[in-house]
């Protein structure tokens, strides 16, 4: 089946971290010292017409989830009539319970659920006679279920054995290309299976106007495109002067304290793209040493493998639990937890 991606949802188990682990944006250098005015001496007053800065940060990331449910929310309600025709549900309700209960027995985010349900073809029927509600059909009944692939970079060993989590994995493969490559400040895109393009899964170091302007990326105009199209790393050495970018995004990329970057291709053994890592500096660059390029190389093929039998293996596992609830409860109200 044909990888998917995943992305936050508001019912998403895994959406109270999302990329809650670098929501910090970068230290204002012009600013002067930090610190409570004295008592005696009131705070810089607000400009007139501006709101508070603790307001303007709660508007900006209820702008930022609004925009995550108006893309979300149609592949949910797709999916759910998918599921009511398919097991003879009587509402949507039901469909998403069932939903809810796959994405939460095996950890994987909604949106990477619902995309699987839409884009995977749909069960054989049960040959006759029809198995019992107990003995479900299986919908894939010749699948090999793997190990997963061993992470041997250093920042894999300190996941406290969570290297099953598909976030963890992905934060700890920008922990490790920071590491590699001296910066604080790098993100972590996957495949959007239904607009093209990628989508941002997780970050650190970059500041909010950064994350929302690339929040989801086209074919071209970026670093990260031109890596995933050519599944090769690419380095942009100078983000001032370099063709590569187009020109709302280098001035996005320059607004957020960034100079250079370096993209690195999550790459299968078959050469397939199932995501981006890139890494941000905060001058501009020269050249990768040899052992620099060799490391990230791993790091990417590492990378690649385990999200390659994530996909085939805990993604379908979910699937399959979907499809032996869903057929247990045919024509069931089920009601979301």
């Amino acid at each position: 089946m044909t990888d998917q991606l995943s992305l936050a949802n508001s019912q998403d188990p895994q959406d109270s971290q999302g990329s809650q682990d670098s929501q910090g944006s970068l230290p204002n250098r012009s600013a002067g010292p930090t610190g409570p005015a004295p008592a005696d001496q009131p705070g810089q007053p607000d400009q007139p017409g501006q709101p508070h800065q603790p307001e303007l940060a709660r508007l900006r990331a209820e702008l930022r989830h609004l925009r995550a449910r108006a893309h979300t929310h149609p592949l949910i309600s797709q999916a759910q009539g998918i599921l009511q025709e398919r097991y003879a549900l009587p509402d949507g309700e039901s469909a998403f319970a069932l939903l809810q209960r796959a994405s939460q027995q095996h950890n994987v985010r909604m949106r990477l659920l619902v995309e699987a349900v839409i884009r995977t073809p749909r069960p054989d029927p049960p040959p006759a006679p029809q198995p019992t509600p107990r003995a479900p059909s299986l919908w894939f009944p010749q699948r090999t279920r793997l190990p997963a692939p061993q992470l041997t970079y250093e920042a894999a060993r300190r996941t406290n054995g969570d290297g099953l989590n598909q976030g963890t994995v992905l934060r700890s493969v920008l922990s490790q290309l920071l590491t590699v490559t001296g910066t604080d400040m790098g993100n972590v895109q996957l495949p959007d299976r239904v607009r093209g393009g990628l989508r941002l899964e997780h970050h650190t170091g970059l500041s909010e106007d950064f994350v929302e302007f690339f929040a989801h990326v086209g074919e071209d105009g970026t670093s990260c495109a031109e890596a995933a199209r050519t599944v090769s790393q690419v380095t942009v050495r100078n983000v001032e002067s370099d063709p590569i970018l187009d020109e709302p995004s280098r001035l996005a990329i320059l607004e957020a304290g960034s100079r250079a970057s370096h993209s690195v291709p999550l790459v299968t053994p078959a050469g397939v793209c199932l995501g981006m890592v890139s890494a941000h500096m905060d001058r501009p660059l020269k050249a990768m040493s040899t052992a620099q390029d060799e490391a990230m190389t791993e790091l990417g093929a590492q990378a690649g493998q385990w999200l390659a039998w994530y996909n085939r293996t805990v993604l379908l596992d979910a699937l399959e639990f979907l499809h032996t609830m869903g057929t247990r409860r045919r024509g069931t109200a089920s009601r979301r937890r």
